[in-house]
């Protein structure tokens, strides 16, 4: 299948290239020619994540260079089947993804990229893979390209807008992995990387790859695993899920739309922002104006800027038509605190900073009527949160082992300019 960058300025490629390339050359997002549908019967000798993930997938690599090696990495990098399980009331449910290495949802694309990019043909130069975080995603890819030969990882993240543990885990790794802590917010970050990436110039000189969700390396992995869960609950009960996930650079979100465009048996999609509240001021009508973020709570999600609407605007050019297949609410601090506690009260379930803002718009949705079976997805462990979560519910949470593994390591990241040119000269000299 071929992918065409979403600016419409660059010729299309492979998505096998699209992967390995990660920003077009126009600076668009590249997005496959089609979304093939399937029928949930078609799954119904595939019941591990998996396989439902090599099924799903499988178009988009026919006949390219990782069609005989997708199977395998699907089962490398999907190898943990997140829980689906009750959330303390009839039809509700928590979809757990944070029981990868880092405790994060970003376990999965970053590990499936990974796969792709070490399963494609390369030079004898290390490919230098540049990711901008805003708290999760520069650990599961550190973690998914630690020791790789012929690759090499620079994060990026906002000093002092990442939580401690965080920020702990994305300096532990050491070896071809280096993190640089940025004066400046995660749009500056993530501009940084941007700039970087569109410059042909210097890719010939440094060779670069990308890990951020405007990778369809990370995308399209996350596809798979609401199709698993959606297919594992309308087997169960003959009816749809719906989903309410965690939004601040939209990848996520936008992967369960995908799933749902391809045929999954999946119902509502609603978007849980926190205070940056861009999205849901656009599918509340207004215009969409990107901003400058401020921190939050839910650190992860602290995007004034969010990449992958440039995507869903893609494929929905008509702001009408997108606005009646996702919704979106704003969750401000305050209400995170307050989703916390009361999430532990009356549903019995620890909740990190994010996942509390989806548990508190699922509490809204069903104080209002809504009907239906809903998942809350949690996107990170709360252990990665003890700051905001203990003092809160007045007791310690337990650490898992492999996030405590990585906090008894050294940790170590670089202070850098909010410059784009200060990165490249940094990369020069590795």
């Amino acid at each position: 299948m071929r992918a065409r960058s979403t600016r419409g300025r660059a010729p299309a490629t492979t998505v096998a290239d699209a992967i390995a390339a990660g920003l077009a050359p126009d600076g668009g997002l590249y997005m496959p020619d089609d979304w093939p549908r399937r029928a949930p019967t078609e799954f119904d000798d595939d019941t591990s994540l998996p396989a439902v993930a090599t099924r799903l997938l499988a178009p988009f690599f026919a006949n390219g260079p990782l069609a005989a090696a997708l199977p395998g990495i699907c089962s490398d990098a999907l190898a943990i089947a997140p829980p689906l399980q009750p959330f303390g009331a009839p039809g509700d449910h928590v979809l757990e993804l944070f029981h990868g290495p880092t405790a994060a949802f970003k376990d999965y694309g970053a590990a499936f990229l990974a796969g792709c990019l070490a399963a494609l043909p390369r030079g004898e130069t290390p490919l230098t893979i540049v990711v901008a975080t805003s708290g999760d995603t520069g650990a599961a890819v550190a973690a998914a390209f630690h020791g790789r030969p012929g690759f090499r990882v620079a994060i990026l993240y906002p000093d002092g807008r990442v939580s401690p543990r965080q920020a702990h885990q994305l300096g532990c790794f050491g070896d071809n992995i280096r993190a640089f802590r940025v004066d400046g917010s995660f749009d500056d970050c993530q501009h940084i990387a941007k700039a970087l990436l569109s410059d042909a110039a210097y890719r010939a000189e440094v060779p670069l790859g990308s890990a951020n969700s405007i990778s369809l390396g990370r995308l399209l992995p996350q596809a798979a695993y609401y199709a698993h869960a959606a297919l594992r609950h309308w087997r169960a009960t003959g009816r749809a899920l719906g989903f309410v996930v965690p939004t601040g650079n939209l990848g996520n979100a936008l992967a369960c739309l995908l799933a749902r465009r391809m045929g999954m048996p999946i119902g509502g999609i609603v978007l849980a922002s926190n205070a940056n509240d861009v999205l849901p001021a656009f599918f509340n009508g207004g215009d969409y104006a990107p901003r400058p973020s401020i921190a939050t709570l839910a650190n992860a999600m602290d995007v004034g800027a969010p990449s992958n609407f440039e995507r869903l605007q893609w494929l929905y050019p008509d702001a009408g038509e997108l606005r009646t297949v996702l919704r979106a609410e704003a969750v401000d601090d305050d209400a995170i605190r307050a989703a916390v506690v009361r999430t532990q009260a009356r549903r019995g379930y620890v909740a990190c900073p994010h996942t509390a803002c989806a548990a508190e718009v699922l509490d809204r949705l069903r104080a209002r009527g809504e009907p239906g079976d809903w998942a809350v997805v949690a996107t990170a462990h709360p252990a990665k949160f003890p700051e905001v979560v203990e003092p809160l519910l007045g007791h310690p949470v337990a650490t898992p082992p492999a996030l405590a593994a990585m906090l008894a390591r050294p940790s170590h990241a670089e202070a850098m300019a909010n410059d784009a040119d200060a990165l490249r000269d940094r990369l020069r000299m590795w």
